[in-house]
Order: C-alpha cells, then sequence, then structure tokens
C-alpha cells in the first residue's frame, strides 16, 4: 500500500505545507494590522477552497463511472496529462516564489483590507483553492493509477497532517525549516513522479483508441520479470514504471525527465543566493523563513483584550458573499457524492418475473454508456435475468439466483443496438420482454451465450483424448510394476515419472476420476501416520519409497495396487458423467493446483520432479483448450492470443529447469529469481485465463 501511497503523500505534504504557509502569513497580516476581528473571513475563504476541492473530485468520479470502458480510458489518460501540466506548474512557481511568497500575500491583504470583506474572503479563497484543486486531481489520477483509493487516500492524509504539525510548529518556533530547500527538493522527486504519471496516461489514451501505438511496444519483460514482485510493484507504484510499455511511453517519459529537469536544475542555480559583496552587509534571510517566524511575533503583538469589539456596521451584508462561497460549493459536493457514491448511475428498478407480460417492467429506453439497474423478482421463483440482443442472444449483463422478493443491481454497459430482457426462472420456460432500440452510442461488446451442444463436441473430443490416455497409463503402470518384481529399482524410478506424467497430464478429468485419482494419486497430508499411513497409495506412496530407499519387495504390492486402480478407472471413465460446465472451469483450475502444489514443492516426495508434473499439467490445460479453441474465438479472439502467449513463455521457463541427461532442477534448489519467474508467469497465465469460464458459461435462451 506504501508504493501507492507515496505520491499521494508528497503532494500532500508539499501542497498541505504551502497552503498553510499561505494562511499563516494572512493571519500574520491581519493580527499585525489590527483587523483581528477579520480573520472569520480568511477561514471562510479556506472552507470554501476545501469544500470546492471534494466538489471537483466527486464530480471526477461521478463522470469517469458513467462512461464507456474506452471513454474511461481517455477521460481519465486526459486528466492524467492536466496534473502533469499542473504539478510541473506548481514546482516552477514555487521555486520563483518561495523567497517572496511573504511579501505578495501581504501587498494582496493590504489591498484586500481596501476593498471590503468579500475581497479578503476571495483573497484567501483563491490562495488556497489553487492547491485544493491541483491536489484533488493528483491524487484522482493516482488513484486512478493504483488501481484503488484506499493507499493514496492513506497516504495524502498522513502528508496533510504532517504538513499541518509543520505549520504549527513555524508558527509556534519550535522548529525551523529552509523551506526553500524543501521546496527544490521535493520539486525534483515530483518531476520525476510526474514522469510515470505522464507515462501512464498515454498509455490510458493509446488503449481508449485516442492515440495510436497501443501494440508497439519498447518493450516486455513480463517473461523475465515477476509483474506482482515487491520490486515491480515499488517502481509501478512510484513511478509508474511497468514491466511492458510503449515506445510512445518511454519516450515521453525520458524527454519529459530530460528537459523538465534541467530546466528545473538550471532554475535554482540561477535563484541561488549570491555571496555577500561587503562585510558589512548581511544576507537576507530567506523570505519563507522571515514569514514563519513574523506570524509568531504579530500573533505575540495581539494579546487578545479583555473588552469585546465593536462590531462594524453593516456586519450582516458582508457575511452574504463568505456564506455564499462555502455554502454553494459544499452543496454541489454534498450532492454528487450522494448522487455517486462511487457507482454507475442509476437507470430505475426492472421488474423480473416469469410472466411475459411482467418481466422487463419499467424499463424505458436508456441513454447509452454504463449504467445501474434495479432487479426486482416479483415472481415467486428464484430467476436468473439477462440484458440481452434478442437477435442474436448476446448478453451485456446479468444476475443469477435472484430470490423471490428481492432486489440487486445489475450494472451494464448500453450501446446502440436493440436489447430486451430475459428472465429465466429455477423451474419453467425463459420469458424474453419487448425489444427496446438504443441509437447514438458506440458499439459495446457482449458476451456471446453457449449452450450444452455448443460444448457437446468439446465435450466428445476430450473424453476420447482421456479414454486414450487412461489406457496408455495402464501399460505404463504395469510396466513399473513388472520392474518391482523385477527387483529393478532403476528403471522404477524411470518408469514412475513416465507413468505419473501421463496421468498428470489428463488434468481436466479429475472431477470425473471420483475416488480413483485419491487411490492413484493421493498425498500423504492429512493422514494420521503421514507417509507410513496405511491409507498412503498409489504415486506419491511409490515416489516416496523409491526415493527413500525402500526395497523392491516393499514397494511391489502398492504397484500392484495402483494397476488395479488405473484398469478400474480405465473401465468406469466412459460411464461416468461428465458436466460441460467442467471444461471451461478446468482451463483455469488445472494450473491453479500446479501453483498450490507442484510450484510449492508440497507434493515432491523425493524425486524432485514437481517441474516435469508441472509441464505435464502444462500440456492437459493446452489440450483443453484446443477442443475449445473454436468457441473462444468466436467470443474473444483477442484472449487467445494473451493466453498462448503466456503459455510459451511459461512453457519455455520449465523447459529451461530439465537437464540434457533428462532429470530436473526441483523447486527447491531453483535460482530465487527463475522460481520468482515461474511463479510470475503461472500467476499472469493464470489471470489471462480466468475469464474462460463466465465466456463460455451455459446460459438459457428462449
Amino acid at each position: 500500500m506504501w508504493d501507492d501511497a507515496f505520491p499521494s503523500f508528497l503532494i500532500g505534504l508539499r501542497e498541505g505545507l504551502e497552503a498553510g504557509l499561505i494562511v499563516s502569513i494572512l493571519v500574520a497580516t491581519l493580527v499585525r494590522s489590527g483587523q483581528k476581528a477579520r480573520l472569520p473571513q480568511v477561514w471562510t475563504g479556506v472552507l470554501a477552497a476545501i469544500a470546492l476541492a471534494l466538489s471537483f473530485g466527486a464530480v471526477l468520479t461521478f463522470t469517469a463511472a458513467n462512461l464507456s470502458g474506452s471513454a474511461q480510458e481517455a477521460f481519465g489518460g486526459t486528466l492524467s496529462l492536466i496534473a502533469v501540466a499542473f504539478v510541473t506548474a506548481m514546482v516552477f512557481w514555487m521555486r520563483r516564489s518561495a523567497r517572496n511568497l511573504s511579501s505578495e500575500i501581504r501587498e494582496k491583504v493590504a489591498s484586500a483590507l481596501t476593498m471590503g470583506g468579500g475581497v479578503l474572503v476571495l483573497t484567501s479563497f483563491l490562495a488556497v483553492g489553487r492547491e485544493g484543486l491541483e491536489t484533488s486531481l493528483f491524487l484522482w489520477t493516482t488513484a486512478r493509477s493504483a488501481g484503488e483509493a484506499t493507499g493514496p487516500a492513506i497516504g495524502a492524509g498522513i502528508g496533510l497532517v504532517l504538513a499541518a504539525g509543520l505549520c504549527w510548529g513555524l508558527y509556534r518556533r519550535v522548529l525551523k525549516i529552509n523551506l526553500t530547500k524543501f521546496f527544490t527538493c521535493t520539486g525534483v522527486v515530483l518531476i520525476v513522479i510526474a514522469a510515470g504519471v505522464l507515462s501512464y496516461g498515454l498509455r490510458d489514451l493509446q488503449e481508449g483508441g485516442v492515440l495510436p501505438g497501443s501494440t508497439a511496444y519498447a518493450f516486455d519483460l513480463s517473461g523475465s520479470l515477476d509483474g506482482g514482485s515487491w520490486y515491480a510493484t515499488l517502481m509501478q507504484g512510484v513511478f509508474n514504471i511497468t514491466v511492458t510499455m510503449t515506445w510512445l511511453q518511454v519516450a515521453a517519459y525520458v524527454l519529459y525527465l530530460a528537459l523538465v529537469m534541467t530546466l528545473f536544475v538550471r532554475g535554482v542555480r540561477a535563484s541561488a543566493p549570491k555571496p555577500a559583496v561587503a562585510a558589512a552587509e548581511k544576507a537576507p534571510e530567506p523570505a519563507t523563513e522571515k514569514a514563519a517566524e513574523s506570524v509568531t511575533e504579530k500573533a505575540a503583538e495581539a494579546e487578545p483584550s479583555s473588552a469585546p469589539e465593536p462590531r462594524p456596521a453593516g456586519s450582516r451584508n458582508r457575511w452574504l458573499l463568505p456564506a455564499a462561497l462555502v455554502a454553494v460549493p459544499a452543496v454541489v459536493a454534498g450532492v454528487v457524492i450522494a448522487a455517486s457514491d462511487g457507482k454507475p448511475a442509476a437507470a430505475g428498478t426492472v421488474t423480473v418475473s416469469d410472466a411475459k407480460s411482467d418481466c422487463g417492467k419499467g424499463f424505458s429506453t436508456p441513454q447509452p454508456g454504463q449504467q445501474t439497474f434495479q432487479m426486482h423478482n416479483a415472481g415467486s421463483k428464484t430467476s436468473e435475468v439477462y440484458l440481452v440482443n434478442p437477435a442474436t442472444n448476446a448478453v451485456y449483463g446479468e444476475i443469477e439466483g435472484l430470490a423471490p422478493g428481492t432486489t440487486r443491481p445489475l450494472t451494464a454497459t448500453i450501446g446502440s443496438g436493440d436489447l430486451a430482457w430475459r428472465c429465466v426462472p429455477s423451474s419453467g420456460d425463459p420469458v424474453t420482454s419487448a425489444t427496446f432500440h438504443v441509437s447514438g452510442g458506440q458499439s459495446v461488446n457482449a458476451v456471446l451465450p453457449v449452450s450444452e451442444d455448443d460444448l457437446k463436441g468439446p465435450l466428445d473430443q476430450y473424453k476420447s483424448y482421456v479414454n486414450a490416455g487412461l489406457a496408455t497409463l495402464l501399460t505404463q503402470t504395469q510396466k513399473l510394476q513388472a520392474d518391482l518384481h523385477a527387483g529393478d529399482l532403476d528403471a522404477a524410478k524411470a518408469d514412475w515419472l513416465t507413468a505419473h506424467l501421463q496421468y498428470s497430464s489428463l488434468g481436466a478429468a479429475y472431477g470425473t476420476f471420483a475416488d480413483f485419482d485419491k487411490k492413484i494419486n493421493g498425498r500423504a497430508d492429512g493422514l494420521p501416520d503421514g507417509v507410513a499411513d496405511k491409507d498412503f497409495a498409489g504415486f506419491h506412496r511409490l515416489e516416496y519409497g523409491l526415493w527413500h530407499g525402500q526395497s523392491a519387495s516393499d514397494l511391489a504390492p502398492v504397484a500392484d495396487q495402483l494397476v488395479t486402480d488405473v484398469d478400474g478407472l480405465g473401465k468406469a471413465f466412459p460411464t461416468q458423467d461428465f458436466d460441460p460446465t467442467d471444461l471451461p472451469l478446468r482451463t483455469h483450475e488445472i494450473l491453479e493446483n500446479t501453483l498450490q502444489f507442484e510450484l510449492t514443492a508440497d507434493t515432491d516426495e523425493g524425486s524432485g520432479t514437481n517441474l516435469a508434473t508441472a509441464q505435464a499439467n502444462l500440456a492437459g490445460t493446452q489440450e483443453l483448450l484446443n477442443v475449445l479453441t473454436p468457441l473462444i474465438q468466436q467470443r474473444s479472439p483477442q484472449l487467445l492470443g494473451t493466453v498462448n502467449a503466456d503459455l510459451k513463455r511459461f512453457g519455455d521457463l520449465l523447459a529451461g529447469a530439465r537437464h540434457q541427461d533428462g532429470s530436473w532442477t526441483p523447486v527447491e534448489q531453483l535460482d530465487p529469481s527463475v522460481r520468482t519467474q515461474l511463479n510470475g508467469a503461472t500467476g499472469q497465465l493464470l489471470e489471462d485465463l480466468a475469464p474462460i469460464p463466465d465466456l463460455l458459461e451455459i446460459r438459457k435462451s428462449a
């Protein structure tokens, strides 16, 4: 979380200190000039500025939440560029103005005093409001690049609290800070962070289709670096440098950093104080430090009087403008925050029912964009409900298991075309509402439905693959059995690995192997006596014995039982039910088990071949994807390209652990960097495989 919090912490600290100094100078100037009665006007302007900043942040969140996916990318990218411009201007402005900040503010206050209370409120409002708007925009941008708001919010909060503490310390003279050096150092760091925000913003514009080159990568280190590692997370959170970047991102990052940093450093050197020309001349103290000291002096001079100060004439009218400046932004902020709540705009309540006349009742032609519908089940049966294109049955949004009398939100992105609601009760026929036509929106991707008939062909192909694999497995386990009965332990080790890898390549069928899997490939984990337990059997029991010096005569009965169980499985499998929905699920689950067991060495009983097993699991996953490819290609062709690249990367890393003599490096003996790469590649592959079950979920149609 600190990785995401640091940029916001720095902006909160810097902007908070800058605003705090301005307020301190305003207060000190009023106190010294004997205008203490007008201090509430300063605080009114400050509160109005804070309310405006909150309103601005709420509007950004509300606006982004109601845009389509590509529009959100374009919107976020544009605001990222604006944030970079603001931060850059802020850094250079403070570099130039730090020494003269106090005198400039005092001049503005003096002018305001001669023009009335409203101008004084406006002066404090504008002075603090600029920092507030910059902070809101930068925080929104960093939260979006981080993908979550908690870290940036915590970082900004800590920075603002620390800034308030520093301002109080300067006011009370309990500490002294060279503020010129402070703003210079933080300016250097912010320029580096802004370069990353610029790079991230350009990537958003590329993904939103505003800028070209979204696939023109300058480098792609995802195959050699773990994107989820601590160092990659640190670089991305603080500097927005990722393991994959386009040429446009890299060019913008380097050019911005080189140009802006050069100009900033030159400006710092040019504005450095020159040596005194005579011993009698004393170098002037920086105005920012003078301001901090003068605050204390002026406050000390203005001890509260025992007699109440007279109320100026016309004071009632004087508060109209301050009250309006506070109320208007506060009301806007409250309305926007209450309306958005971080969610897309609500689009009304829609009835779910098994009666055709009621299904979709309450739905009117929506506006394009992302919207949330409150789906209320007015029927007597638990139902599913889909927002579909009635001609193609493509699904734009869905809710499953909506109980009678309950209401749940359904969020969908609405584009141009025909839409209808499909209500699917737990028992009974699906019904579809009347069709509505939406115009003026963009083209929106939808999920083409999958039926049991669609999965029948892939299922039959996979059953044939498993049946053939089990026949081969029986032959291989019989050979292992013969080795042990002949007392040839070396041959048994080699044949054990061959048979075990064959079994591991059938991973997608585990759900139908029932109790046979526990007998054939069960683990010692959870057994009362561990590896010595009488129920520990199958491949891992043989592995433990072969690599822990047990005799062939002791292991032969285990092999006999293994052959019996494999033969029983081969006979039982053709008659067992295979749920078609298991096929898409297994594309993800096989490698989930690999990550949990093989890549942690949890299932290594001495052979050190867990990576060979992982390779067999990968082969099983590939076989499953082969039979599902036509269905995936029809619904998400780009996903297949991504998954295939991930499979190759993972396979290449596994192949690198195999030696020329056919042996494998045990997981626990891998170089830490290689092990990190393996885990990272597996995690990325799992992430890219995760959409397949939803993509190929069986949905009922009318």
